[in-house]
């Protein structure tokens, strides 16, 4: 076995082609050659190969803590010796020795079965961890081999023990591991972690700023895997976009800070991510204090979201107030302190840890004999004996803090899930060979669910365990130090937070606003500027009948057919009914026009009426003259029915009115036509009898036949399908008008297109007889104004259907006005002119000249 060891000291200082293919965590430039000289530093200041610590059991559980490690942001010029205020990993490991001593004086858990350990200082060196596993899986010094390993810190180390592991079966359990990658159970079947995964903390900076509607954050992240994936979790946000991303590399830290600090400065986000080890932000905020930049919000990591080296900094007072972390859940560990405080050399003569804690706390060495073959004899020389009477109960520091228990309640528990699958197991087990019991230790692990003693439900998914941290606000105290306060915790996918405990950076109860565009108002919806984040926007109102009714809307909703939106475009109304009334200035104006078409005619009828035994009046039969005077008196008054608000009735009666007026109208013209030329036909011979078929009784009769075919069709339209009064909700606008729907477009057009077919026949008929002698028919007349007419209403179709609301009706009025005013002025105009104004002419004699 001592020439195994050997070989592998040998490899790890000469071969590190596997240290190479782990690029999981950054190596500085000079990797060999510091990696050489850092197992020689830890050689010297511990034992060879590492420091380590053994107590014999009936099993024996191996571990790997990083007592000796060097900074990670310091200058290195591979002479310092290892990091030598090694307080919290030593803690960690008297965490596991007293949840070793816990389970071995319980009763029920591994009764009748004493734990042992055997724990190795790895020195946060993968090729150290390689050859402590070695000395763990080898039964190094005649010591019991171990079924399970729980470490290491690092990531690194923990892949490469892992897969070397995994060929034996053998399980282990890390701590403070954290990275996504050793979640991938194809490649590490055998790990397991009780620090939950790297993910669920990005996560949680997510959740974190879209909770308090941060849009807009800087990132600053290590150049490694840690730091990347924080990146790409953050940007999975919908709701959050990075203002910018700078790097920091430990080799480059100088130059790497600097440059941060100045993306910080020249950023608009006030708000700012650091997902860095804590040595790395210790140099940013050097920087960023040379730079006065002083009022930006940081949220940490729980690399450093509870360093007490950057809470005890006055740099860090000065640029970091009010930081909001992620830190690993505390626990309390009742009875771990008492037992931290009583622990002393001389009840532990072979704990070679606790010596080397001892002398450098109280600057003695330990008077035993056991450790004297541990340390370097100048190191020893150079220190006074112990008087014996020194003790860790008044002293005050990192190792004997209990308050805030993390790192160390997770070793606690992984304590407790090795001796929970080792009960599952030798509760089952009927005598395995070792290869065969280390796979089933790694089965019962898998499937371990128990309550540790401080009551909480414990079990691993896959290599992991439920996602869980406690949420941290760096506050000022009055004296202007920092101290940490919890207030909140994350679990799983759940936030729960205090907001009233937060102490902003600002000094104020106002969160802080890190935003790249305000939040659009209600009223408005967001449009992403072209080239930009989705969080850089302009806010666009709404159109008309769309609404927004809170900030930040991605897009305006439509209101519903009854209703518009107001003028904020915030709330959707109901629409106003509106109509062709009597008292605006369009329907007023038609009613002029209709009330003086109606006067008119009227006078039109009394002049003749009074004359009506003169030749004018009498020539072209004057009942049907005054049965035409009638005919168009009630065309002007019709139009008054579509004028107000609509009603069943009035819906009905307009169209009516309307279709039944002027088919009397133009039946009357038509008959007029008809027998003018039925008159100068039979005056020709042979053709006497002609005006036998065309007299008054004829004519009336007649006129009489076309309005009834007028008056059948209205009677079937409007019993099968009336015109109702209806909102035109298609039309957009506050405004909605109130209108006489077709529900038959059919019957409308039946009505229309009688009419136009007698008003043609009319045309035609007037045309044939327009070479007639002129001072006795009217047939002139009758063709302007059939000529008109038809103009009027051909033009009616394409202005009535493209007309919006109540300017349809409008356009209804302004046709039967036009047509009707056409056909009054054409025929009776010259007329009345003869009768009032040239009674010379209205004789028969000048009737019967050519």
């Amino acid at each position: 076995m001592s020439l195994i060891l050997w070989l592998v000291a040998l490899w790890c200082c000469c071969a590190p082609s596997l240290l190479l293919l782990e690029r999981a965590v950054e190596q500085p430039a000079h990797g060999v050659e510091q990696q050489c000289v850092k197992n020689m530093s830890c050689m010297r200041w511990g034992a060879a190969g590492g420091s380590h610590l053994f107590q014999d059991g009936d099993i024996v559980i191996g571990g790997l803590f990083n007592l000796h490690h060097q900074p990670a942001a310091r200058d290195d010029d591979f002479t310092l010796q290892p990091h030598n205020k090694p307080f919290l990993p030593l803690q960690y490991i008297y965490a596991m020795l007293f949840a070793v001593e816990e389970i071995n004086h319980s009763r029920t858990l591994l009764p009748g079965v004493k734990l042992g350990y055997h724990i190795f200082d790895d020195c946060a060196i993968p090729s150290l961890s390689l050859k402590s596993t070695f000395s763990l899986i080898g039964g190094d010094k005649g010591s019991s081999l171990v079924p399970l390993i729980i470490g290491s810190a690092t990531t690194q180390s923990s892949k490469i023990v892992s897969r070397l592991l995994a060929s034996l079966f053998v399980p282990m359990i890390s701590y403070l591991a954290s990275c996504p990658c050793l979640s991938d159970r194809l490649q590490y079947p055998n790990f397991f972690r009780t620090i939950p995964s790297d993910v669920y903390q990005a996560r949680a900076f997510a959740h974190l700023a879209i909770h308090f509607n941060w849009s807009w954050v800087g990132a600053v992240i290590e150049n490694n895997a840690y730091g990347q994936m924080a990146l790409k979790e953050e940007i999975q946000g919908a709701e959050v976009c990075l203002a910018f991303v700078a790097t920091l590399e430990r080799e480059n830290i100088g130059r790497d800070a600097r440059r941060a600090a100045l993306a910080i400065q020249a950023s608009t986000a006030r708000v700012i991510l650091v997902f860095s080890w804590y040595t790395l932000v210790r140099e940013l905020f050097l920087q960023l204090d040379k730079l006065n930049v002083t009022d930006r919000l940081f949220l940490a990591s729980e690399a450093w979201s509870t360093s007490g080296n950057l809470l005890q900094s006055l740099v860090t007072r000065k640029v970091a107030g009010g930081v909001l972390g992620v830190a690993i859940r505390s626990a309390p560990v009742p009875g771990f302190e008492h037992f931290l405080r009583s622990l002393n050399p001389s009840h532990r003569p072979h704990d070679g840890f606790l010596h080397e804690f001892w002398e450098k706390e109280f600057g003695c060495s330990p008077s035993t004999n056991a450790s004297s073959n541990e340390y370097p004899a100048d190191k020893k020389a150079s220190l006074p004996p112990c008087s014996g009477t020194e003790s860790l109960e008044e002293v005050q520091n990192l190792f004997t803090d209990t308050s805030q228990l993390r790192v160390t309640y997770n070793v606690y528990v992984a304590v407790y899930a090795v001796a929970h699958a080792l009960h599952s197991l030798l509760s089952c087990s009927t005598g395995e060979s070792s290869s065969g019991q280390n796979i089933s230790v790694l089965q019962h692990l898998k499937s371990v669910n128990f309550t540790t003693p401080q009551g909480e439900l414990f079990y691993f998914q896959g290599a992991d365990v439920p996602a869980k941290y406690d949420l941290v606000n760096w506050q000022k105290t009055p004296d202007g130090s920092f101290k940490l306060v919890q207030i909140g915790r994350v679990d799983g996918f759940d936030l729960h937070l205090n907001e009233s405990a937060i102490q902003w950076n600002t000094g104020s109860n106002q969160v802080p606003i890190s935003e790249c565009s305000a939040n659009c108002p209600p009223g408005t919806r967001k449009t992403i500027r072209k080239g930009k984040p989705t969080c850089c926007f302009d806010c666009v109102p709404c159109a008309e009948g769309e609404i927004s009714n809170k900030s930040g809307s991605l897009h305006c909703d439509q209101c519903p057919l009854e209703f518009w939106s107001n003028v904020e475009r915030t709330t959707c109304v109901p629409r106003q009914l509106d109509f062709l009334s009597f008292n605006e200035t369009l329907g007023f104006t038609l009613t002029a026009a209709a009330v003086v078409g109606t006067t008119v005619t009227a006078a039109v009828f009394v002049v003749f009426l009074w004359h009506r035994h003169t030749p004018v009046v009498r020539a072209n039969n004057s009942e049907l003259s005054f049965l035409l005077l009638v005919s168009l008196k009630l065309c002007f008054l019709c139009s008054l029915v579509f004028i107000g608000r609509p009603s069943v009735w009035s819906c009905r009666f307009q169209q009516a009115a309307f279709g039944i007026s002027f088919v009397l109208c133009v039946s009357c013209l038509q008959m007029k036509t008809i027998v003018v030329l039925a008159a100068f036909r039979s005056a020709r011979p042979g053709a006497e009898a002609l005006m036998k078929w065309f007299g008054p009784s004829q004519q009336r009769g007649s006129v009489c036949f076309f309005s009834c075919i007028q008056i059948i069709i209205c009677i079937i339209w409007l019993s099968l399908s009336p015109p109702v009064p209806q909102p035109d909700l298609d039309i957009p606008g506050l405004k909605v008008t109130l209108k006489c729907n077709m529900s038959s477009v059919v019957g409308f057009s039946l009505v229309l297109g009688y009419i136009g077919l007698l008003g043609c026949i009319s045309l035609l008929l007037a045309f044939l007889a327009r070479k007639l002698p002129d001072n006795f028919n009217e047939a002139k007349l009758i063709t302007f104004s059939m000529l008109i007419f038809c103009a009027v209403w051909v033009a009616f179709v394409p202005a009535y259907i493209s007309s919006p609301g109540k300017y349809a009706v409008a356009v209804e009025i302004f046709a039967i006005l036009a047509s009707s005013y056409g056909l009054l002025l054409c025929i009776f105009a010259p007329k009345c002119f003869i009768i009032l104004l040239r009674p010379e002419k209205n004789t028969k004699k000048h009737l019967m000249a050519r």
